[in-house]
């Protein structure tokens, strides 16, 4: 049997396409595929991405997605994922979605660097509250001091003066932290490589485990999700479920 690369380079050619010609149809670099035909595995990175890279470009030339990332399984010594679920006869069903003790170490210091993101936010915002609320309640002394030091006239009665002085005082309020109303939300269900850029701004990019939820707010989004399959999609509270099959390497833009 010919060699996994050389398979994709055959059947590519035989339909009379450039690898820039495939690459505007499945939307993966050319870069990508080119290294898919030469077997050059560490050009692509993690076997989660080029996983998913076998089977999109497989679906695009006819070829048995599985059987390709089988190949490259046992080729390179990766062992697949074990699932519960069983095809018919009872036989495992297997799935890329293998790895990723390792990954999950590699994820560490990213895991870090969000908590510390975080808990900065959440500082900041609180500092502003108490800021806000402090400097309310300061105007507001100067009007109450000289309303309880004027002279109280008898005939106005002991409560008169009172509710005159309370509705004297300026209410103090805080201001609320200003939260816009259009929210894209993410919830992984799978390992997936994504990258977010909302309003021409990168806002997240790496490898995150199953159970990440993340939320972003703003007017654009686009996406990028290297395991489709693996994340779930709401937008202002409305979920659009998952973007393609597990694998598949997919685009979206969204108007917030």
């Amino acid at each position: 049997m010919p060699a996994l690369g050389e398979r994709f380079r055959t059947a590519r050619e035989a339909r009379g396409l450039t690898l820039s010609d495939v690459a505007e149809h499945i939307r993966i670099r050319s870069v990508y595929l080119a290294a898919i035909e030469d077997q050059n595995w560490n050009a692509i990175g993690a076997p989660v991405y080029i996983r998913g890279f076998l089977r999109t470009y497989a679906r695009f030339l006819g070829l048995d997605p599985e059987e390709v990332v089988t190949e490259f399984n046992e080729g390179n010594g990766v062992p697949p994922v074990i699932h519960a679920a069983t095809v018919s006869g009872g036989t495992p069903r297997t799935s890329y979605v293998a790895e990723h003790e390792s990954s999950g170490r590699n994820l560490s210091p990213l895991i870090w660097i969000a908590s510390i993101v975080a808990v900065v936010l959440i500082a900041f915002v609180f500092y502003n509250e108490v800021t806000m609320h402090a400097r309310g309640t300061v105007s507001a002394l100067p009007s109450n001091t000289a309303t309880a030091a004027g002279p109280v006239s008898p005939a106005a009665g002991s409560t008169a003066p009172v509710d005159q002085a309370a509705s004297s005082v300026p209410a103090v309020t805080s201001s609320p932290v200003s939260v816009a109303t259009q929210t894209l939300e993410l919830r992984f269900s799978a390992p997936s490589w994504l990258r977010v850029t909302v309003d021409g701004n990168v806002s997240m990019e790496g490898t995150f485990p199953a159970g990440t939820v993340r939320r972003f707010h703003g007017k654009t989004a686009s996406l990028r999700i290297g395991n489709a399959g693996g994340v779930e999609v709401v937008v202002d509270g409305r979920s659009l479920g998952r973007l393609g099959p597990v694998g598949d390497v997919v685009d979206r833009s969204f108007a917030l």
